[in-house]
């Protein structure tokens, strides 16, 4: 009796542990995909010298919200020949793949999930849940657009993963690790110390690595472009093509968790950029907190930056997207496999050589 119930007491503190754990990152989730929705109409709107959403809310600030609203009320349809179970998979499994990548990125020095010593390898494992649920929901819609535009998601993906890998590697071949949290702390809380500008090493390494640095941050950044689905490379779900792609049978709240995985990857793509290249948490120009000798502020400010920095690179990723063309299939994969990836590697080899000497 004794053993039970210290069982039953166990399993409840790991389950309320776990649950409350879960809840902050699920809090920043949905209002950031909220709150990225519509800078997204905004953005589009004032490029296309027009408004963007108005009527709901102030300057149109709630229209997301009913859009939710609007979203948890539709019917569910399933098709008499979808494959149903894994129609109903699909979109969970891709959201967990995105949430589940929140689980190491640091926040601040004290606000992340888990320091474990492969964080980005962990990331950019886990990730690959979505090219797996995306696969699934092209193939269980039995629609041929679905299909195809599931199948083009998966070749872009694993193409465009591999110029991301060899960057990564650049970063901890020169660093000596992969825990993320480890990462942010080496760039310190100025910006010369960054990754972009050489590290935190003043010696002549750090100026002749600056220029690979830029070229490595350039890779990537287009690299995660493709990887989350966003023009130029947005050919999965080619509206003009495809219909809507892999979620063109989609509907309700099912639809709401694919574009609620797209924001989310947006955000967490740009977390790992910043912590890679741009300092992490790191204040570009020192703390307040240190200043005033108030301990308490530093982690607050740190939170301020890292989400200041990867909103930032959020509204570049919305920039590009209503200024640039969607690319062709071939252009795509030629982008790839004769450009990014030879000179990713090239790039690898002459930091490794640079590190080295």
């Amino acid at each position: 009796m004794i053993y039970d119930f210290f069982y039953n007491l166990t399993g409840s503190v790991i389950i309320s542990g776990t649950v409350v754990a879960l809840l902050p990152l699920f809090a920043f989730i949905l209002p950031f995909a909220l709150f990225a929705v519509l800078l997204e109409r905004k953005v589009a709107g004032h490029m296309q010298d027009r408004l963007g959403p108005m009527r709901v809310g102030y300057h149109g600030i709630l229209q997301t919200v009913a859009d939710i609203i609007k979203l948890i009320q539709k019917e569910d349809i399933i098709a008499k020949d979808n494959d149903k179970l894994f129609f109903n998979i699909a979109p969970v499994l891709t959201f967990a793949g995105s949430y589940a990548a929140f689980a190491v990125i640091p926040f601040s020095s004290i606000f992340l999930g888990a320091d474990i010593d492969l964080g980005i390898f962990y990331v950019i494992a886990v990730t690959g849940l979505v090219v797996a649920g995306i696969l699934m929901a092209g193939w269980a819609s039995n629609n041929k657009y679905s299909l195809l535009g599931a199948m083009r998601s998966a070749a872009q993906i694993v193409s465009y993963e591999i110029p991301t890998i060899l960057i990564v590697l650049s970063i901890v071949m020169l660093t000596g690790t992969m825990s993320l949290y480890d990462l942010s702390e080496n760039q310190t809380a100025y910006f010369w110390n960054w990754n972009i500008f050489g590290g935190p090493n003043l010696d002549i390494q750090k100026f002749l690595l600056i220029p690979f640095m830029l070229i490595g941050f350039i890779i990537i950044y287009i690299s995660t472009l493709a990887e989350v689905n966003r023009t130029p490379f947005d050919i999965p779900e080619a509206e003009s093509e495809l219909v809507s792609g892999y979620h063109t049978e989609y509907s309700g709240m099912k639809f709401a968790m694919f574009f609620l995985a797209e924001y989310a990857n947006m955000f967490a793509v740009s977390a790992i950029l910043v912590i890679l290249f741009f300092g992490g948490y790191q204040s570009p120009l020192g703390y307040l907190g240190n200043t005033l000798n108030i301990p308490w502020l530093i982690p607050i400010e740190q939170f301020f930056w890292f989400i200041f920095k990867g909103i930032f690179f959020v509204f570049v990723q919305m920039w590009l997207r209503w200024t640039l063309p969607r690319l062709r299939v071939d252009q795509l994969m030629t982008a790839s496999w004769k450009y990014l990836i030879p000179i990713a590697f090239v790039n690898l080899l002459i930091i490794g050589v640079i590190s080295l000497i």
